[in-house]
């Protein structure tokens, strides 16, 4: 089973764990309907559109309300400390929660007690804190974009706000960046970074780069890296190797691009109507038939 844990702008929402389906553009999990917007839904809403082709169990969500100020991601995190080992999953992915060390140092104990151990995927604000725990080589996987490359290539920034300035100023220079952050120990075993071009890199190195087809106008919808980590949560669970997984998200989100035909004014929920379409043509290509573990 592939799970995710995140957090939705609603300061009212209650933490709910349950399977997702997806359903005339909106979520549900135990009766409750999410819009898709960006965000954690966003990331659902992929991997829910993408289940439609691949071959992977349900969805389970942990979510809970949380506008940035924290109390909802603190009771999801005390939560998910108690009752994770309770729960088999194949792939766990980490997306919008309050960056806490504390907290999420006593979730990773929990993830250790899991048997098997998932794998594991960070994004957004969950990886700010394993980096700042100084235990990103527990995860599979980052996802970050190259402005929080920044902060994972810089050793000395306790916090993405007191990031250095050079180092800010060099976020065009991502393969720099990427050696920065292997270099000091604040990547995951595999990045894939998200930007006019996606890298999948790990310590070693850059393995490969996507940066076609491109669409200037994705760059003004916001959800478009969330749906990109949404599709590596469901490649993964699905059982590709983990570049081969990268490398197949960063393709099949673009392609949605082609198909979308995309403005600004699109909503991320109409790329993620054209991902079945897009990873149907991808998966089902000579080439790919031969990579899956």
């Amino acid at each position: 089973m592939i799970s995710v844990v995140g957090t939705v702008p609603d300061p009212e929402f209650p933490l709910t764990h349950g399977p997702v389906s997806l359903m005339d553009g909106q979520l549900s999990i135990n009766g409750r309907n999410i819009t898709v917007n960006r965000g954690t839904p966003a990331l659902l809403a992929s991997a829910a559109k993408a289940s439609e082709i691949l071959e992977v169990p349900d969805i389970y969500a942990f979510l809970v309300g949380d506008i940035g100020r924290g109390d909802g991601s603190r009771r999801l995190y005390a939560f998910l400390e108690q009752r994770l080992p309770e729960f088999d999953f194949d792939v766990l992915t980490f997306h919008y929660l309050q960056p806490d060390v504390d907290w999420h140092n006593k979730v990773l104990f929990a993830i250790d007690a899991m048997k098997p151990r998932p794998t594991l995927i960070a994004d957004a604000g969950f990886m700010y804190a394993a980096k700042m725990s100084g235990q990103a080589g527990e995860y599979d996987f980052f996802t970050p974009d190259t402005g929080e490359l920044a902060f994972l290539a810089d050793e000395t920034a306790p916090h993405p706000f007191y990031t250095r300035g050079f180092i800010l100023h060099e976020n065009n220079n991502a393969p720099d960046l990427i050696r920065r952050a292997y270099e000091h120990q604040n990547a995951a075993k595999y990045l894939l970074v998200k930007g006019a071009t996606d890298y999948v890199a790990d310590g070693n190195g850059i393995i490969e780069t996507v940066g076609h087809p491109s669409f200037e106008a994705m760059e003004a919808i916001g959800g478009t890296g969330d749906t990109l980590t949404g599709l590596l949560t469901v490649l993964c669970g699905a059982g590709f190797k983990p570049t081969d997984a990268a490398v197949l998200a960063a393709k099949v989100n673009r392609l949605t691009g082609l198909y979308a035909n995309p403005n600004p004014a699109t909503q991320v929920m109409e790329l993620i109507n054209e991902m079945p379409r897009a990873l149907s043509i991808i998966t089902n290509t000579e080439t790919v038939n031969h990579i899956r573990t």
